[in-house]
């Protein structure tokens, strides 16, 4: 079974090469593909340096987006065949370990969410006031979309292809926090199999966020998108 990671970069030259190493040690055949927005710091540049044929690496010209790299990356995984595929943060805020037990989890499901809010709160580095912002985050999409997902803005996921085709994820316009409610939500719209896997998620401790006032701004409104189709039963 061929399995791929799906890594988007911006910026990440102080976390590329540990992440990496840490995902090639885990007991699996895995391959790896790095989306870089042209960071500036030279992270693409790193990655080549590597020479490792289990390393690809996508190089776009701009900033376009972690929704945007997303979609990039889950076609590319499905023209060269890959058949599990996991998305997840190259700043180290991820545990690689938990890549085994979400494919063994999607033997049995269509989509695996490593969820920081399943049974508990798992959570490390985090100021209380950016708690408080996700937890409630996720109630209210949790409420207006009717999935029942504790964790709906997780970027840790595990996909079998077969669910990616089935979503239309090239149809996903979402960025940051939104594109994980939209593929979910669209995930679930199908009738697809969603569970969540209890994780600890370490907020990075090297490099700067992503997180943009931008982004949580389309994440609050769009969600009354998703709101609609559902109330109109509308499939996406």
């Amino acid at each position: 079974m061929k399995n791929l990671i799906i890594l988007p970069t911006y910026n990440e030259s102080k976390n590329i090469v540990k992440t990496i190493e840490l995902i090639l040690n885990q007991d699996i055949d895995l391959n790896i593909l790095i989306i870089d927005d042209n960071s500036p710091d030279g992270t693409a540049d790193i990655v080549e340096n590597l020479k490792n044929d289990k390393i690809f690496i996508m190089r776009r010209d701009s900033k376009k987006g972690l929704g945007s790299a997303y979609v990039d990356g889950f076609a590319w995984s499905i023209k060269n065949n890959y058949k599990q595929i996991i998305q997840m943060d190259a700043d180290l805020s991820h545990d690689p370990k938990e890549i085994v037990p979400m494919f063994n989890l999607l033997e049995s499901n269509d989509l695996v969410i490593g969820s920081r809010y399943k049974g508990g709160l798992r959570v490390i580095n985090w100021p209380v006031r950016r708690l408080y912002i996700s937890y409630f985050a996720n109630l209210y999409a949790r409420t207006i979309t009717g999935v029942p997902v504790r964790d709906l803005t997780a970027g840790f996921k595990a996909w079998k292809s077969e669910t990616l085709e089935r979503i239309n994820f090239n149809e996903c316009s979402s960025q940051g926090y939104c594109f994980q409610i939209e593929t979910s939500f669209r995930a679930f719209q199908k009738g697809c199999k969603l569970v969540e896997h209890p994780i600890v998620f370490t907020d990075r401790t090297v490099g700067e966020s992503k997180m943009s006032k931008a982004v949580m701004i389309e994440a609050v409104l769009k969600v009354w998108l998703f709101g609609f189709w559902r109330l109109f039963r509308l499939k996406r």
